[in-house]
């Protein structure tokens, strides 16, 4: 995967945002422990949208159940987690990992890594590894992003913020403990017999760069950047912008954990590629919506602080767009990911258009 890094504009030298015009490769040109609670799409989706998205496949929801299909990857995920990080010497860093990852949560993310998987003919097993690293990865950023030099949050998935409990200079090396053990888990714990090691290196490689400095941070150092700017500027020039800031930011977990699944299960070049655009699509999806529900939700339903992003004068899609702009963009994003999945076998496919449904229609 070629990578283009626009964020060499922000290094070295004072931001000027006004000045300096942005040319953001787009997503067409650029790859970049309780029980959870979910509901099944026939409860998120409104009788119209049910029949708008299932109009060509009426029986769909009768055979493919969401509900029970998430509960019990989400579970078979949790159990994972639990092992792979045990209580150990030193006691205190190993509590503040495990309070963050088993918090809770819906495992998206591991879960679209074992479905890719499947979709491609791997089994489960072969895929848990890498699907434990995303989350490991995704929980780090979390971790870091709640922290005060970051989003200053108190809040998260309906608990104090690893910060908040254990101090900011432990939360910090919980979350580099965290991402220093997805790699290790990786590359020690997927099964050799099942994966050419070939592979592990490529899912190794693609990790990496989804989490660097052409990826979550990338996305992440150019949002601190963008505080404040959403007006007065060019429309066009801000919309490239919050696009690459999502792409990077939320898209690119998303992406490397479905790509992740598709190598570990054994996926020809070509699938892969049509899988990566499927994730990029539902990457974005994932943020557009996030940005909706941060407007229209309290913080009691969301597990996290609501508004917060108001508060921060941050760009969002509502902010540039409205909401009901937002929530058609959010459509498109949704039917572009669909049609990457068209010539998949159908069945095997369902679990990821039901996941990019749940994404597209989630309340919190």
């Amino acid at each position: 995967m070629s990578l283009v890094n626009p964020t060499t504009l922000f290094y070295g030298a004072p931001i000027r945002p006004r000045s300096i015009p942005f040319l953001y490769p787009t997503r067409i040109t650029q790859p970049v422990y309780p029980p959870p609670s979910f509901s099944s799409i026939s409860a998120v989706l409104t009788k119209k949208q049910q029949r708008s998205n299932y109009a060509d496949d009426k029986s769909q929801e009768t055979q493919f159940d969401f509900k029970a299909y998430m509960l019990e990857k989400a579970q078979s995920v949790n159990q994972a987690l639990d092992d792979a990080v045990s209580l150990k010497e030193p006691l205190k860093i190993h509590e503040s990992m495990r309070y963050s990852l088993l918090a809770g949560g819906k495992r998206v993310r591991p879960i679209l890594c074992i479905a890719a998987c499947e979709l491609v003919g791997g089994r489960r097993s072969t895929a848990m590894p890498a699907a434990c690293a995303v989350e490991m990865i995704h929980t780090m950023s979390l971790m870091h992003d709640d922290l005060p030099c970051m989003d200053d949050d108190d809040f998260r998935r309906g608990k104090p913020t690893n910060h908040v409990v254990y101090g900011e200079d432990v939360a910090v090396l919980a979350g580099d403990a965290l991402l220093s053990l997805a790699f290790e888990h990786v590359a020690t714990a997927t099964a050799v017999a099942d994966v050419a090691p070939a592979r592990i290196l490529r899912a190794v490689a693609e990790l990496a760069k989804c989490v660097g400095s052409e990826g979550l941070v990338a996305g992440q150092v150019v949002d601190i950047s963008s505080e404040g700017l959403g007006a007065g500027g060019d429309d066009d020039t801000v919309l490239e912008r919050l696009e690459f800031i999502h792409l990077h930011k939320t898209a690119a977990l998303l992406e490397a954990s479905v790509v992740l699944g598709a190598i570990m299960g054994g996926g020809s070049d070509e699938e892969i590629e049509k899988l990566r655009r499927f994730a990029r699509s539902i990457g974005l999806l994932f943020q557009v919506v996030d940005d909706i529900l941060d407007v229209t939700k309290s913080s009691e339903e969301l597990g996290k602080t609501a508004g917060k992003d108001l508060v921060a004068d941050k760009t969002t899609y509502p902010k540039l767009l409205g909401i009901e702009k937002s929530r058609e963009f959010a459509e498109k994003l949704n039917r572009e990911a669909k049609e990457e999945l068209s010539e998949f076998d159908q069945r095997k496919a369902a679990p990821l258009i039901a996941l990019a449904d749940y994404i597209a229609y989630r309340q919190n």
